[in-house]
């Protein structure tokens, strides 16, 4: 048996097995896909993929299953990836751009990847260790009131208002200088190296002018804590349900991992170091790290260096589709993100 023809065989199987949910026999492949060869010659073939752990037969009937292994050489074997239509990319382009800010970003994100593929799409928020500060503005809002915003690299907005224990009336001068001191400490720094350098500008701050200035600190010390907070979001986990009968005993154990941010979490930093550069990873079944996901696959990629995104579903999936849904929405969403 040649390796390009029992690679034909295998593509036939995993396609037709992904749109029927129905094991697949030589007689449908035959009928469906231009095999050139005979019927004996495919039953032959089948045999040999079966022997190697690449598909399996469910029951006693004549039709065959793709394994994980199946699965994995097949997606291995994938020379290119298709692209959307440009019908497709001309919707995600015009659903993510009328985003308001980074949560809505991130709602849309899962929301569009989850209808693109019909699976779990999952999003990392942007790390810690990639996202700067972009800038920060000082509004006076009267008397002593003061609002604090602090805006990331990565769109993240942060509001607080703040007593600054005097009347700023007529304090304009002192409020622009210190934002400009605050922003000359911290634009372009990394969030977890800012709080020190915001104690550096409290130290030398003027008397005078010490307590406004470890007040403003103080404050976006503790927005930059909550920027520190890793989190996922979720869209479209009903549509498991849509297709339970992949998970004939491992639905409810699957819906619960999913509730587990911390292994969704450790399940995309995983992928994040198995893949290059902007490259789509794909971990299948068995290949899963967390055993009440081993019945799943899972599709991810980068969006920039900030976080990841991807899809989780059944082993029985279009591959090549998922692969360039997760990889043009993460591309619009760098996009977005870096504008």
């Amino acid at each position: 048996m040649s390796d390009d023809r029992r690679l034909e065989v295998l593509r036939a199987i995993v396609q037709d097995y992904v749109r029927t949910s129905e094991p697949v026999g030589s007689k449908a492949l035959l009928e469906r896909h231009q095999l050139g060869v005979s019927a004996a010659t495919v039953r032959n073939d089948m045999a040999a993929l079966e022997e190697e752990g690449l598909i399996t037969a469910p029951h006693t009937s004549a039709g065959r299953v793709p394994t994980d292994a199946g699965y994995r050489l097949f997606v291995d074997r994938l020379s290119t990836i298709k692209p959307l239509t440009r019908a497709e990319r001309t919707a995600i382009e015009r659903f993510l751009h009328g985003a308001v800010d980074l949560d809505d970003v991130v709602a849309r994100t899962t929301r569009l990847l989850s209808s693109l593929t019909s699976q779990v799409a999952v999003m990392q928020y942007p790390s810690l260790t990639s996202s700067t500060v972009r800038h920060i503005e000082l509004v006076p809002l009267g008397g002593p009131r003061l609002m604090v915003v602090l805006i990331v690299n990565t769109g993240r907005v942060e509001q607080r208002v703040l007593d600054a224990g005097r009347d700023l009336t007529g304090s304009e001068d002192v409020v622009a200088e210190l934002r400009a001191r605050v922003n000359a400490t911290s634009v372009g720094q990394p969030l977890a190296a800012v709080p020190a350098r915001l104690a550096t500008l409290v130290d030398a701050a003027r008397p005078e002018d010490a307590s406004l200035t470890s007040a403003v600190a103080d404050v976006l010390r503790d927005a930059l804590e909550e920027q520190t907070e890793e989190r996922v979001v979720l869209a479209g986990t009903a549509n498991l349900a849509r297709v339970g009968t992949d998970f004939p005993t491992s639905l409810s154990s699957v819906l619960d991992a999913l509730e587990e941010h911390v292994v969704l979490l450790r399940l995309m930093g995983n992928l994040s170091s198995t893949r290059e550069g902007d490259q789509v990873a794909v971990s299948i079944g068995a290949e899963n790290p967390y055993a009440p996901l081993r019945t799943t696959s899972v599709v991810a990629t980068s969006y920039g260096v900030a976080g990841g995104l991807g899809i989780l579903g059944p082993t029985r999936m279009d591959y090549p589709q998922a692969m360039a849904a997760v990889r043009a929405v993460a591309q619009y969403v760098a996009e977005i993100l870096d504008g």
